[in-house]
């Protein structure tokens, strides 16, 4: 049998697949368990400069969680916290990486898909995709491990809307709640996530580390002291800012190094 969790790379760029495809790469138990532990060593690769989230099969980035294993699993709210505890750490190791992240959207992404597509920096999806959190239709409440992000991203109105309908709705429409970055003709999808991969992997992995940072602390309402002021000047004594800098003059593709 596959692993229900797979990895590929290219160059610098790893991407993590959900391999469940007869499943519409729903996500059980043990797939939340393979997840964490994929990502979490991903996230301790210096060398890495990005790091992409799909789904096999073409059909489905991932149909939310696999509610087939819910009675046996899933069932009270004891048992839903023993499963959060393998869940969670997926999405915590995702939300918090290193690397820039890309979630690589096809088909529907819903429930516990799109809850592990929000924890990525950046969202995009071919004009087949389709998106939602339904599970107002099984009475589950969302955690705030999938509320935060989600509110942060599109606001309380329109978190709520999703939540309390429960609709699965297209792909304009989730450009127009602003779930996704941008949405892609179907057969110009996987250049599209080449080009795109290929952009952050070429950036300045020092300075992308510093912008995810800073746009995290730019969320904080409280005053940033003068340390905080003065760090992002910081980046100017890299040697990659110097290599920048001089690969522009020079008319050349700089060669980061992370230092």
């Amino acid at each position: 049998m596959a692993d229900s969790v797979e990895v590929t790379r290219e160059g610098a760029v790893a991407t993590v697949w959900l391999n469940r495809p007869e499943r519409m790469n729903a996500l059980d138990l043990e797939t939340w368990r393979r997840l964490g532990a994929a990502l979490g060593a991903l996230n301790a690769e210096e060398a890495l400069r990005c790091l992409v989230v799909r789904g096999r099969g073409g059909r489905a980035f991932g149909a939310g969680a696999d509610i087939t294993e819910f009675e046996e699993n899933r069932f009270s709210a004891a048992q839903a916290e023993a499963y959060a505890e393998t869940m969670h750490p997926a999405l915590e190791a995702l939300a918090h990486s290193p690397h820039p992240t890309l979630a690589a959207i096809e088909g529907a992404c819903t429930g516990g898909g799109l809850e592990l597509a929000l924890c990525c920096d950046l969202r995009i999806c071919n004009a087949s995709a389709r998106l939602g959190i339904p599970i107002a239709r099984i009475g589950h409440v969302l955690p705030y491990e999938g509320m935060i992000p989600l509110v942060q991203l599109v606001g309380r109105a329109v978190a709520l809307e999703l939540l309390l309908e429960g609709r699965v709705f297209d792909a304009a429409e989730a450009y127009d709640k602003r779930l996704v970055n941008r949405v892609v003709a179907d057969e110009a999808f996987d250049a599209e996530v080449q080009a795109t991969t290929a952009r952050l992997a070429a950036a300045a992995p020092l300075a992308a580390r510093w912008h995810k940072e800073n746009a995290t602390r730019a969320l904080d309402p409280r005053p940033l002291d003068e340390e905080e002021r003065r760090e992002p000047f910081v980046s100017c004594d890299s040697e990659d800012y110097r290599e920048g800098v001089r690969a522009f003059l020079q008319k050349r593709k700089p060669q980061f190094q992370g230092r």
